[in-house]
């Protein structure tokens, strides 16, 4: 239940709620404007307050969105599900983003006394968890539309459809909310939602592919698959290859030792190419290097008739042997040349070797592996790839959506249709309950000769969930229908622990109803909160609550502070008059 309503700002009336019926009380003065941003009492103002502290936007033009309040920090008491004491929550139009929880219920583990700082997001998660019992990560169904229901604003015209909250709110998500409140296959009537944006998108692209672009833009799905194909193959091959990769530590200094030795082997053979033409030079020279034979010169010049005398003889014979001389010499020399040819040779064959070997395991490694500069260009590479695999799977279904056949929607929404009358029936005694419940509620005001009744028909397009009273169409009736279909979905909700324990209607739900079924809807209101252990808070201008009174009802213990008026500065809800 509501508890308290209150503000940081000392002028604002704080309003304390109480189990069971509260009535607060307007007093209207002539010509007093009805707005609540200027002279006005503030009666909707409270139910804005209620919305924004449960979670809601501020929406266009709201009060709370006037510069004159927008600082300040109001805050609601309310009972939590598990929790002793009231649940306290603070939030400011300033900051309407961070909402404070005393104590901080986020946090199963967290000590009472310390308050939590949630998000928006989160607060309406855990409405929708705690309140109305909705498993987490349900889609379809709001907490928030539901409580639209539970606080109806005229702001947003939820007095002119008792299923719908706001002119803009479809329909199929409308009755989906309800059908949850009421205990009906809910997540039956949300397919009806799936269809129908379904078929919104079939006409969309039967329109746009008149287009002749469209070929170019989206295509045929059996081109697309096809494309799909080789798009996937390509997606896991890279991903394979991402997945293989192993970062080699320091692989631009291996990269750089690999190329080092490379160069070194490419100058070894250079070396040895070089000396091996040095050592055919010598091992020639060699050869070459030999004694010439002189005998011959005797016997030239015996011929001669020239006898060669003793002394010139042996100075040939010395000049004979310096000759030998310096061609052992040479030889000499050449051998140590061969020799240290041969040595280099081998020595530069036996390093050869070794650095073959390192530059083979330095290879075998890179091969390997790789840089990480390597693996995040694959990685830029697999990401590419599949973003072009969903833009070509998103080409894909927009070519299916358009090419399913008007013909499969339709057998779907038969199927659908079935499905939800099937569900309807094995419900039977339950939706039969609900409608009597309605119906008790309609004659307590209307008495026994009116008929009344709740409508659950499945069609292939929604299912319709419709309040029924006879001659309905004056504009009051039709509000009293709104409050009975209310108070029963209150009533049902919460006797399933779907539902919060209030139920909270401005004073614009009596406009144009007559006297005498405002004075029955209050005590029909009273009956019902305290035999269901439920709240109900109705806001009502002076002059309907005595012509209630003229016709019976009994305010007394019910009309709570503050009594609000729109003639003096300090007599709305904030206590001051702002623009």
């Amino acid at each position: 239940m509501l508890r308290r309503l209150g503000s940081n700002d000392d002028r604002f009336k704080e309003i304390t709620f109480q189990p069971g019926l509260n009535i607060i009380v307007a007093v209207r003065t002539v010509g007093s404007s009805e707005t609540d941003t200027r002279n006005g009492s503030g009666k909707s103002s409270i139910i804005e307050l209620l919305h924004f502290l449960l979670g809601a936007q501020i929406p266009s033009g709201s009060v709370l969105s006037k510069t004159a309040v927008r600082s300040h920090t109001f805050r609601l008491e309310m009972d939590w599900p598990r929790l002793s004491t009231p649940l306290r929550v603070d939030r400011s139009p300033s900051e309407s983003g961070t909402i404070v929880l005393t104590p901080d219920v986020s946090n199963p583990f967290q000590l009472h006394e310390i308050p939590g700082h949630v998000s928006l997001a989160e607060w309406q998660a855990l409405l929708e968890q705690q309140v109305f019992g909705l498993p987490a990560g349900t889609s379809g169904v709001s907490g928030r539309a539901m409580l639209s229901l539970y606080m109806r604003r005229i702001g947003s015209h939820a007095f002119n459809d008792a299923v719908k909250t706001h002119p803009q709110q479809a329909t199929t998500e409308a009755a989906a909310n309800i059908a949850y409140l009421l205990g009906l296959d809910y997540v039956l009537a949300l397919r009806y939602r799936d269809l129908a944006a379904r078929e919104s998108t079939r006409r969309k692209l039967t329109t746009a592919a008149k287009d002749p672009v469209w070929g170019r833009i989206v295509g045929r799905s059996s081109e697309l698959r096809g494309k799909m194909t080789v798009a996937q193959q390509r997606v896991r091959d890279l991903a394979q290859q991402v997945g293989d990769f192993r970062v080699v530590p320091e692989y631009e200094r291996l990269q750089a030792e690999a190329d080092e030795i490379d160069r070194r082997i490419r100058q070894i053979r250079l070396e040895d190419a070089a000396d091996r033409r040095n050592l055919q030079d010598l091992v020639a020279a060699t050869t070459e290097s030999v004694e010439p034979d002189t005998s011959y010169l005797y016997d030239v010049y015996a011929e001669l008739g020239i006898a060669l005398g003793g002394a010139v003889r042996q100075r040939f014979e010395d000049v004979q042997e310096f000759h030998r001389t310096v061609i052992q010499n040479r030889q000499s020399y050449l051998a140590d040349e061969i020799s240290s040819i041969e040595q280099r040779l081998f020595t530069r064959q036996a390093e050869r070797d070794i650095l073959g070997e390192q530059h083979s395991q330095i290879l075998q490694t890179l091969s390997d592996g790789g840089a990480l500069d390597a693996l995040t260009a694959m990685q830029e590479s697999l990401s590419q790839e599949r973003a072009t695999l969903a833009a070509l799977q998103f080409r894909f279904e927009a070519a299916q959506s358009l090419e399913a056949s008007r013909a499969e929607i339709v057998a779907d929404r038969s199927a659908l249709e079935a499905e939800m009358r099937t569900d309807i029936r094995e419900r039977e005694r339950m939706i039969s309950d609900i409608t009597i419940l309605f119906l008790k509620y309609v004659q307590r005001l209307y008495g026994d000769s009116r008929t009344a009744y709740l409508e659950f028909d499945p069609t292939p397009t929604q299912l319709k969930i419709i309040p029924h009273i006879d001659s309905q169409d004056s504009r009051g009736i039709g509000n009293m229908v709104i409050f009975c279909f209310d108070l029963t979905i209150a009533v049902v909700a919460r006797r399933a622990g779907r539902g919060p324990d209030f139920l909270v209607h401005d004073s614009h739900l009596f406009d144009g109803v007559d006297e005498r079924q405002v004075a029955r809807a209050m005590q029909l209101a009273r009956e019902v909160t305290e035999a269901e252990g439920i709240q109900f808070l109705a806001t009502m201008n002076s002059d309907d609550l005595s012509k209630a009174i003229d016709q019976g009802f009994d305010p007394a213990g019910s009309v709570i502070p503050p009594e609000l008026n729109d003639q003096y500065e300090d007599g709305g809800v904030f206590g001051f008059a702002f623009v």
